[in-house]
């Protein structure tokens, strides 16, 4: 199933070019769309994550486990929201959503939650701390990064968020 546009989440495919048949050309502007989407929901989990770990004085290891759960939780939940707004099923819009986002949620958790636990002071930053925005923040941009070109590779082979297009019309 084609469509010559796919403007749902801004994910352009050229008419001719569809992304989710496979070996359609991608452009790093639909890739970064794509993985922009991914990141809302993930940097809402984790944001999210750490601020109850913390509230809660969590350690480090029970505050990350919030985080990346939220952040698959939130990273899915925005997918599900869209392709259920398309009038699909909600056993269906749960496979889309997983076939959508798991790889490029698990990237860019791997590479956010790396570079904090390897930040010199970055988890035993608080809230209150600079220290904690900004590594996040720089995390979560240096994730995005590193995230594109997957999604690229992805949504060129029909899958990522190629998946959720042909629910769209």
């Amino acid at each position: 199933m084609q469509h010559d546009t796919h403007a749902h989440h801004g994910h352009d495919a050229p008419e001719g070019h569809g992304t989710h048949q496979g070996g359609g050309r991608v452009t790093w502007s639909a890739a970064a769309r794509a993985t922009l989407h991914c990141l809302t929901g993930c940097a809402i989990g984790e944001v999210l994550g750490m601020v109850i770990g913390t509230a809660l004085g969590w350690g480090n290891v029970p505050t990350m486990i919030l985080a990346i759960a939220l952040a698959f939780f939130f990273g899915y939940a925005l997918t599900l929201r869209g392709v259920r707004k398309a009038g699909v099923d909600l056993r269906t819009a749960i496979r889309v959503a997983l076939a959508a986002d798991t790889l490029s949620i698990a990237v860019m958790e791997l590479i956010d939650n790396g570079v904090i636990a390897f930040w010199p002071g970055a988890m035993d930053a608080h809230l209150t701390d600079v220290t904690f925005w900004g590594v996040l923040a720089f995390a979560l941009a240096a994730a995005f990064v590193i995230t594109v070109p997957v999604n690229k590779w992805m949504i060129g082979r029909g899958k990522g968020h190629a998946v959720v297009h042909q629910y769209h019309h």
